[in-house]
């Protein structure tokens, strides 16, 4: 399963980025990934993290999932702020998780529990 959601800007309603969620996983482990992305345009206007701030609510109740689990190179710090502002624990890195442009990447696994918003 997976769900997937854009972005507005309050003002003018104008599309500035999107999140999804993937890899829904039901049964004992309850987990999902979570994506995002913005425009050039719209990158470090705060835009990402109210947005990520609303969704996270909605996954932990509606989805009823325990854990959300997001995926980010090592050099994309404005990522890995975004993540630990929020919440997330940087949990490790994940040797040659995804191709990008055709090269295998690390990425650094970051998650958030349910019971982190407490």
């Amino acid at each position: 399963q997976a769900y997937s959601f854009l972005c507005f800007n309050k003002n003018n309603k104008e599309l500035v980025g999107g999140i999804n969620i993937s890899n829904v996983q039901r049964s004992v482990i309850q987990t999902c990934n979570i994506g995002y992305w913005l425009g050039e345009s719209h990158i470090k206007k705060g835009y990402m993290e109210e947005s990520m701030r609303s969704i996270i609510p909605y996954i932990f109740k509606n989805l009823k999932i325990n854990r959300i689990q997001a995926l980010t190179l090592e050099n994309n710090f404005s990522s890995r702020k975004l993540l630990e502002k929020i919440g997330f624990k940087n949990e490790g890195v994940l040797r040659k998780a995804m191709k990008i442009n055709n090269i295998w990447e690390d990425h650094i696994l970051y998650a958030l529990l349910n019971n982190d918003n407490s």
